[in-house]
């Protein structure tokens, strides 16, 4: 499709989105995360023009937008009109880009996805990895320490996810961390990445053999408003601040662990306690995981993301009746190791690690028991852990 709508394209990258397996609301929290890049993904063809616009084709939505590279942070497009929503994340990674120092060429881009949008699968995030791999590929060629292969090395793809995450905060104008752009830049096949969100260090995590990802979107789109999603952060900086009086050395609640805290809860509000509970044994939850999946301990790792929905729902509270029907019925089912909902909440999606061999009527149970307890439709898809953005063809 894309050499049919973009002829004499160039260069092809392709962006997985993500789907994040434990560690859930504490990324501001300097915590840890186990996202894994899925085999949904983004497909950029581009085609370098000798001018500073960029035409850009949004293939699923069949819509066209152009901005100029030496105007782009009017957030306009070239005939004067502020570009749609959807162009100002290619946009946005060029506006970042060029921040930092890099000269770039304008293009002609087509772009599609099998990503679903707005499941909080990170489809964002894979077009603004997409193209500033594109750009890199195109306008800077391999950076030292690159792989020969024409590959990108860990610390150039750190560098592009960090400024795509500058370009959805500073110019899209949606405060998110790190997480998602990472996941998408590093994924490894077959594999959670630990990424811890303070230090950026980070290390694959093997999933355990013969398993699946399968992913259930419950057709509520995320709710999750800006009111409550920051009165969650302004509980978790609450707690710091009055912990601090006990122990004094910590900087956030990822330096807390369940011992300390069990032992100074006591001084907290209630809601200020179930708001950092969840954070403090969430943590914990992410380090046991990654010795449990060393291990090969696919149920010990799914009982986990049991605990983590329950603590999503009970201390966090933003599971919806929807969700918890969801993780529900997959615990019923054969196969199913564990399940939770995955993202910030109030809506979207659930994941499940099941064993592949049961995954066909895994998924035709929740299907058909979310129908009967909610008399909606879930789109459920079945994934795989997948390797990061790379270009599939050109470049190098």
């Amino acid at each position: 499709m894309l050499n049919d709508m973009l002829p004499n394209a160039v260069l092809i990258v392709e962006a997985p989105g993500r789907v994040n397996l434990l560690g859930e609301h504490v990324d501001y929290n300097d915590g840890p995360v186990l996202p894994a890049a899925i085999d949904r993904a983004v497909r950029l063809a581009v085609r370098p023009t000798r001018s500073s616009q960029v035409h850009l084709h949004a293939i699923d939505l069949d819509q066209w937008a152009a901005f100029n590279l030496d105007e782009v942070e009017k957030r306009t497009g070239t005939n004067g009109a502020p570009l749609p929503s959807w162009a100002l994340y290619p946009a946005g990674v060029a506006w970042s880009l060029q921040a930092a120092g890099y000269e770039l060429s304008g293009m002609e881009a087509a772009y599609t996805s099998t990503i679903p949008i707005g499941a909080g699968l990170s489809s964002s995030a894979a077009v603004e990895v997409a193209f500033a791999i594109a750009w890199q590929s195109l306008d800077e060629g391999r950076a030292p320490g690159d792989p020969p292969d024409g590959g990108l090395s860990t610390a150039t793809r750190m560098a592009l996810a960090r400024l795509c995450q500058q370009a959805e905060n500073y110019y899209v104008g949606v405060n998110s961390g790190l997480m998602d752009q990472f996941a998408s830049a590093h994924g490894i096949e077959g594999h959670a990445v630990y990424f811890d969100t303070r230090s950026l260090e980070f290390h694959p995590v093997p999933l355990p053999a013969g398993t699946v990802l399968v992913i259930a979107d419950s057709g509520v789109r995320r709710s999750l408003t800006g009111s409550a999603y920051n009165d969650r952060r302004a509980a978790c900086e609450t707690a710091v601040a009055m912990l601090k009086e006990h122990l004094p050395g910590i900087r956030a609640l990822r330096d807390v662990s369940p011992e300390q805290f069990a032992g100074c809860a006591g001084i907290l509000p209630e809601m200020v306690r179930k708001r950092a509970q969840h954070v403090v044994e969430e943590c914990a939850r992410v380090d046991q995981a990654v010795s449990l999946l060393e291990a090969g301990d696919g149920p010990g790792f799914g009982r986990l993301m049991f605990a983590t929905h329950a603590s999503l729902r009970d201390l966090y509270e933003v599971s919806t009746r929807e969700l918890d029907h969801l993780v529900e019925i997959a615990g019923g089912l054969p196969g199913c190791l564990g399940a939770r909902l995955t993202g910030a909440g109030f809506g979207g999606c659930t994941v499940n690690l099941v064993e592949e061999g049961h995954s066909p009527s895994f998924i035709e149970g929740l299907e058909q028991g979310y129908r009967e307890a909610t008399s909606q439709q879930a789109q459920v898809y079945l994934c795989r852990a997948s390797q990061g953005a790379h270009v599939v063809e050109g470049g190098g």
